[in-house]
């Protein structure tokens, strides 16, 4: 993956929109020549605590911003409960965290700090909506 784009960071952040009224985050990562989008989704009303997760693959970055995400082939297609989703990117970047600190993190990523103000943001989001009892 190329340190072009802040892919922690949008990660953390996508699923930190899906507790408030936004139903839908794409994101994507730059894998040079190709993108790699991610859209996550919020499930509809009534069920509003399932998250949709579809990786789709561009062959040229270059152009694909521009296209829909059908034009894409879909890499991973997944559904979990929100705060399952939520806990599993919180223990992600909390591992990343302990293994480089903030600044191995950005020795490694260059042009991107660690989203540490998104990953308090998704942390009480997360402990506040989905009521987890697994240890933050």
């Amino acid at each position: 993956m190329s340190y072009c784009t802040d892919a922690l960071a949008d990660l953390v952040s996508a699923a930190g929109l899906l507790y408030g009224e936004r139903r839908t985050a794409r994101f994507f990562f730059d894998a040079e020549p190709q993108e790699l989008r991610w859209v996550v989704r919020a499930g509809e009303e009534g069920a509003a605590d399932e998250v949709d997760v579809t990786v789709y693959q561009f062959p040229d970055v270059g152009v694909s911003p521009a296209l829909p995400d059908a034009e894409g082939t879909v890499l991973w297609r997944s559904a979990h409960p929100r705060g399952g989703f939520a806990h599993a990117v919180l223990a992600a970047a909390r591992r990343l965290l302990a293994e480089h600190g903030e600044t191995g993190y950005r020795a490694r990523w260059v042009l991107h700090p660690f989203p540490a103000g998104p990953l308090q943001d998704l942390r009480r989001l997360h402990l506040r909506y989905d009521a987890c009892r697994l240890p933050h």
